[in-house]
């Protein structure tokens, strides 16, 4: 096969040997039915508590009853409710699971939210960035606001453009043209029967039932009723009674019509099992989801390294953890394939413009394929004439739709908020494409698929008892460092990241080089340390680094092939070679883990936090 010469051809001939879908992930946890069954109201509890890593500060449901609408809402979460105590007859209600952006975690800030008179319900996700005006002009015509929320104006904004139309759906509509910012909401009308959700940014998925309609912000909401689904992109409207849906451009009203699509992972997938946390069950399949993501086209990853080997500056982005794969990549190209990618948090990228041409080359990591600060480095790409590669883990995702060609990692669903299986699947994917570079892929994937055997046999009861153990002796200190080197550096850097947001210890990773300008002021007798460490070129650095760290006082943590002096402490690893990053980060997952557990913390639901970033 002749390789293509330019960024273009590549990305056109990607189109050509492979058939883009789509999918989708978000923040806040939203939930609606419609249809003809009789329990809408718990119906949508047990739904809604399927998307509480969502979000899980507050939670509320509504149910249509005749002309009045049923509210019951509270702090807290979810799944504490009892979904029985919504037992009366409904056909129509809609659920949400907050987690707070505007106005404290209250009650009265929790959604659902109504109008003036209690005939309308909204529940939303994301921000309307104009809502303090928009909140003055409705005060000044009378309306009375009972929360802090930019949410509550959307009832309100529709009530009054019900003055205007009798038809509840193109009153919805007329109030989304005032707004300003990324959102998706779902709201009812006491007087109709219908559901009605607008999308702007925030996605939105329709699950076609037997008996009804399902409109979420997820497909664990409603997978335990049907697989089938249709998509709501952005800058669309649906309206639905039960038994007929339309989709139409939420601007101008023309008529979208979807296909149904059957999703192929298993309920099962997204549920704990035997696993106390889906944390740890996350951690556990990676032998799995590894070799997923390996299993990848051949082609599909040589004709990608060849638009990267043509392209005129390649940019790799991501935010959080998908950005540490980033980091991760630029190594895997360096060292394996001996060229360089510029490497940036998506929420900077925004100063790199200057440096994009038509024929450069953005790729975006994203395990939920929402994150607004990528989908804006997109944009931003996309106004430059540059093309856009995408590496997600959610099929369908807003990123997914809106990159020029999208590669999954096929970790499978990811319901725990701090991500574990993702970032390897990512890493993978991407040292793949490194090898590819080069006309290794066979020997790339050849190393990965030793490494998950490897991972296979780590991840035993014995070692992950002896990782608790740790846990236990260190889990009262309040600060922790860790250090690497090369790709390892990047894996300090998200071990702190894993530990923080589970365990909230005060934990950071530095480069070890760095300890010396700096960092190395902050340790004091028995601080823990942990030293990534491979078996490579750069091992005696952060050996003598990690000295350094004992001979001030340090408890030593070696995670390495091999045992040293330096170490207190061993968490022996497989020597993975240029894999190594991805069998380094593992134990660290399962120390975050158990620090958390003994820590009294819930590792699923870190405090102020959510699964998928979509507001900026």
């Amino acid at each position: 096969m002749k390789a293509p010469a330019n960024v273009k051809q590549s990305i056109d001939f990607l189109r050509q040997i492979c058939k883009i879908s789509a999918l989708k992930s978000q923040m806040c946890g939203i939930f609606g039915y419609v249809g003809s069954r009789s329990d809408a109201g718990q119906l949508v509890v047990n739904g809604l508590k399927n998307l509480e890593y969502r979000g899980y500060d507050s939670w509320g449901v509504a149910q249509k009853h005749g002309s009045t609408v049923a509210v019951t809402k509270d702090t807290g979460k979810i799944s504490s409710v009892n979904a029985e105590d919504f037992s009366e007859e409904c056909g129509l209600a809609i659920a949400h699971t907050r987690w707070a952006t505007h106005g404290g975690v209250t009650q009265q800030n929790a959604h659902p939210h109504l109008n003036s008179n209690s005939t309308i319900a909204v529940v939303h996700n994301g921000i309307i960035e104009n809502y303090q005006e928009l909140r003055n002009e409705l005060m000044a015509k009378g309306h009375v606001f009972l929360s802090e929320t930019d949410t509550e104006i959307i009832p309100h904004m529709i009530e009054e453009e019900l003055r205007q139309t009798d038809d509840f759906a193109s009153a919805v509509r007329n109030a989304c043209h005032r707004f300003t910012g990324r959102y998706g909401i779902l709201a009812f009308h006491t007087e109709s029967n219908t559901l009605v959700a607008t999308r702007t940014g925030s996605p939105l998925i329709v699950g076609v039932g037997d008996h009804g309609y399902f409109i979420a912000s997820d497909i664990p909401a409603f997978m335990e009723h049907t697989k089938v689904v249709q998509y709501l992109d952005d800058g669309e409207m649906v309206v639905t009674d039960g038994q007929s849906i339309l989709f139409t451009d939420l601007e101008t009203g023309e008529e979208h019509p979807k296909r149904e699509i059957e999703i192929t992972w298993s309920v099962e997938e997204a549920q704990k099992g035997e696993y106390a946390h889906f944390m740890l069950k996350e951690i556990m399949e990676q032998k799995d989801s590894i070799a997923r993501a390996v299993n990848q086209d051949e082609q599909q990853i040589q004709v990608i390294a060849d638009a990267i080997r043509n392209a005129q500056g390649t940019f790799l982005v991501g935010c959080g953890t998908a950005h540490k794969a980033c980091m991760a990549a630029e190594y895997f190209f360096s060292v394996v394939s001996g060229h360089h990618v510029n490497v940036t948090s998506a929420g900077e990228f925004k100063v790199h413009h200057h440096f994009l041409k038509p024929d450069s080359l953005l790729i975006v990591v994203s395990q939920s394929g929402e994150t607004a600060d990528v989908l804006e480095a997109m944009s931003i790409a996309k106004a430059k004439g540059a093309k856009v590669l995408a590496i997600v883990n959610v099929e369908g995702s807003t990123i997914d739709r809106e990159a020029d060609y999208t590669l999954l990692i096929n970790a499978g669903p990811e319901r725990a908020v701090a991500s574990t299986k993702a970032l390897t699947g990512q890493m993978a994917v991407l040292m793949m494409i490194a090898y590819a570079m080069v006309e290794k892929l066979h020997e790339g994937k050849t190393l990965l698929l030793n490494t998950v055997s490897m991972i296979n046999d780590m991840l035993n009861p014995r070692y992950i008892a002896l990782l608790e153990e740790v846990a236990e002796e260190i889990q009262h200190h309040e600060d922790l460092y860790i250090i690497g080197k090369s790709w390892n550096y990047p894996m300090a850097l998200e071990s702190a990241i894993k530990i923080q947001e589970v365990s909230y210890i005060h934990a950071e990773g530095f480069a070890s080089s760095e300890l010396k300008h700096g960092p190395i002021a902050l340790i004091e007798e028995e601080t823990p340390c942990i030293a990534l460490v491979g078996n490579d070129e750069v091992t005696p650095d952060i050996i003598s680094n990690t000295i350094e760290l004992k001979a001030r006082g340090a408890r030593t943590i070696g995670i390495a092939p091999k045992n040293n002096e330096a170490f207190d402490t061993w968490i022996k690893v497989p020597d993975a070679g240029a894999a190594q990053a991805i069998v380094n980060i593992i134990p660290i997952q399962v120390l975050a883990y158990f620090l958390a557990v003994k820590r009294g913390k819930d590792p699923d639901m870190p405090r102020n936090l959510a699964k998928s970033v979509t507001v900026k």
